[in-house]
């Protein structure tokens, strides 16, 4: 598949690096990081982010190097999201900056539109 040249989300760059280091320990090819979104959680939507492999209804994009895959329906919700990582004591793991989301959770993995 072609990849699409305008990115809908941002990775800040210690995002980056982790995606990177989770890539090099996935063991199938064939996947690919995809970010989307499912119904669920506390504020009505959860975020997702996995490895998986891409399906026909999947816009694939690259972005510093990182190969990644969102569902076209997924988009409208995913417009201008920051992804980060964070490596604390009392945070770990990614961090999702929505400017879409009209209420968030205090995980910050659940949001509403």
């Amino acid at each position: 598949m072609e990849v699409t040249s305008k990115v809908p989300v941002i990775f800040t760059p210690s995002a980056i690096n982790e995606v990177k280091r989770l890539l090099s320990e996935e063991t199938n090819l064939n996947k690919k990081l995809r970010i989307g979104v499912k119904g669920g959680g506390c504020s009505g939507m959860t975020y997702l982010l996995n490895f998986d492999e891409q399906k026909a209804e999947d816009e694939l994009y690259e972005l510093e190097g990182v190969s990644f895959i969102i569902n076209k329906a997924h988009e409208l919700y995913l417009i201008g999201m920051k992804i980060d990582w964070s490596d604390g004591l009392n945070s770990r793991g990614f961090n999702f900056i929505n400017p879409n989301a009209s209420t968030t959770c205090g995980c910050g993995t659940s949001f509403a539109v």
